[in-house]
């Protein structure tokens, strides 16, 4: 899955069941990064549009930002996981970090259509 501007789309480059060497795991999680950096600086700007929100509405978008915060920092976390995961454990975690990524994304998609 890469992000771009505005747009997120799937990429099925990683397989689990590849065999992988340490610059794929690299790889693999230097384009996670790149990925949830994106959806926080699209989160931001989606808080600057919150400031001319109405009072009431106002309240339940910072709500619902912070359910987002928060799958953004277990992703994050996932993420930090991965870095010391053995290559036993690599395709497993694999297959978590891109279900917290698309369960992140799949939230963040859904919040941004109801503005």
């Amino acid at each position: 899955m890469f992000i771009t501007a505005g747009a997120v789309a799937n990429d099925d480059s990683f397989q689990p069941n590849e065999s992988k060497t340490m610059s794929n795991h690299e790889a693999y999680i230097a384009k996670m990064k790149l990925q949830l950096d994106e959806l926080d600086t699209r989160m931001d700007a989606l808080d600057a549009k919150a400031n001319e929100a109405k009072e009431d509405a106002r309240a339940k978008y910072h709500e619902e930002m912070a359910k987002l915060r928060a799958q953004s920092k277990l992703a994050k976390g996932k993420l930090e996981d991965m870095k010391a995961a053995s290559e036993d454990a690599w395709d497993t975690m694999v297959a978590e970090m891109e279900k917290v990524r698309d369960a992140f994304t799949h939230s963040f998609s859904y919040f941004k259509s109801q503005l």
